[in-house]
């Protein structure tokens, strides 16, 4: 069994003992990226590492992430995603484990020159072993969900929010793009989002930056238990 890879944010590191692992930067064909490495993980923060370089959803390198993970030996993939929720009986403080998604901008493909046709899918074994990870956990995750990307960085308006939340119940910026790219480089990926906020316009208070933050930090330990079963499981 390989390694276990991990795509996060990087509010992660500031509740996990991941924080006083060395780094180490790997080269692929796609560009550089830089990894925290163990034994049974390696982690990639997609945001990166220096909150002074903060890399914006759409700049992010999915290729290079997700090659990294490969040629480190990685054989399953957690993405752990922040999202806004789409419906107000998905409150902040909520778990989902989505089994699909939309998107409805390119997405990025490792391959330049010539046509390939992936049809997209969210590994159903990854996402049957998070769901008992969040169960042993003593966790209740939402099993079920779909996922709306949007480019970002900017958020969504009230209309958008409104439109979306009749397909989707969870809207981030980055889960689509990875799950395509892990899928070309057969890497089985799935995610545990954690519900960080209300989409702008489901509730009366204005949707703000700092709001989303403070939702990351709340859920970030939850989401740790989560991982940490999980672990449990690979090995």
């Amino acid at each position: 069994m390989g390694r276990l890879g991990v795509l996060s944010g990087s509010i992660m590191m500031e509740h996990s003992a991941l924080a006083r692992r060395q780094t180490q930067s790997v080269s692929t064909v796609f560009g550089e990226a830089l990894a925290v490495l163990t034994d049974s993980l390696a982690l990639i923060l997609r945001h990166g590492h220096d909150p002074a370089e903060y890399i914006l959803p759409h700049r992010i390198n999915h290729r290079a992430n997700l090659q990294a993970l490969r040629d480190l030996g990685v054989s399953e993939v957690i993405g752990i995603n922040s999202t806004g929720s789409l419906k107000r009986e998905l409150p902040p403080g909520t778990i989902i484990i989505p089994d699909d998604f939309i998107t409805l901008t390119a997405t990025p493909t490792i391959h330049a020159t010539r046509a390939v046709h992936i049809t997209p899918v969210l590994s159903e074994n990854v996402r049957r072993k998070l769901a008992q990870a969040a169960r042993q956990a003593g966790i209740d995750a939402v099993e079920t969900g779909v996922y709306w990307q949007v480019t970002g960085p900017r958020l969504e308006t009230r209309a958008e929010i409104r439109m979306m939340a009749n397909f989707a119940d969870i809207v981030g910026m980055t889960m689509a793009n990875e799950a395509v790219i892990a899928q070309e480089l057969d890497l089985p990926y799935a995610s545990v989002c954690s519900v960080d906020n209300f989409g702008h316009g489901l509730i009366e208070t204005p949707l703000t930056l700092e709001e989303i933050i403070a939702g990351t930090r709340k859920n970030a330990d939850v989401v740790i238990r989560i991982l940490e079963s999980y672990l449990h499981l690979f090995t």
